[in-house]
């Protein structure tokens, strides 16, 4: 063999493996494209799911709130709804005690019928406020500035200082909040 023979030769071997490298290298790039591909697919599938679901929470959320805010209207509008059930039959008690005043009995009995419809009312509607939580303040309590307004002050030797004398109003409360003061004479 002759010298350029055996160089062709050489050439010839040396071409060989590198197609097969590039052959290969060709191959290796088109999997991993493919494999990079099937993942963004999977990714933006993914990321489909993640949109429709944070999509129904939120609308699930704005409806929620609305219900809550209809809700609390509905508590806010009918709050005293209560109340005014407690205060029904006290109104029947007066229509009652009006009625009875329309009749032809002596007056004498009349007026201890009155009072005495007059007195049972009174203590219905005491009772149907303390059941809601009104309740009166006390007159034989130490006075308390929270709670009464000395609208005089008196020397007395029956009582100690500080304490009420005489009450001109009563005061309310609200379960501990006052709904009007105690207006009371108080001793020096």
């Amino acid at each position: 063999m002759s010298k350029e023979e055996l160089q062709q030769e050489e050439i010839a071997q040396e071409e060989q493996p590198q197609e097969e490298t590039e052959q290969i290298s060709n191959d290796e790039a088109e999997a991993e494209a493919e494999a990079v591909e099937n993942e963004f697919e999977l990714l933006e599938a993914e990321l489909a799911t993640l949109k429709d679901k944070y999509a129904r929470v939120h609308a699930d959320f704005d409806n929620i709130k609305k219900r809550l805010e209809r809700e609390k209207y509905t508590a806010v509008e009918y709050a005293n709804e209560k109340f005014a059930k407690d205060m029904i039959p006290v109104l029947d008690s007066l229509q009652g005690a009006l009625a009875s005043a329309e009749g032809d009995a002596d007056k004498a009995e009349l007026f201890d019928k009155l009072k005495e419809g007059i007195e049972l009312t009174y203590k219905q509607l005491v009772s149907a406020l303390e059941k809601n939580g009104v309740t009166m303040v006390a007159h034989d309590e130490p006075f308390d500035p929270n709670i009464h307004n000395a609208v005089q002050s008196v020397d007395s030797d029956e009582v100690e200082s500080g304490q009420i004398v005489q009450t001109f109003q009563t005061g309310y409360k609200y379960k501990e909040r006052p709904l009007r003061e105690a207006m009371v004479v108080v001793a020096n």
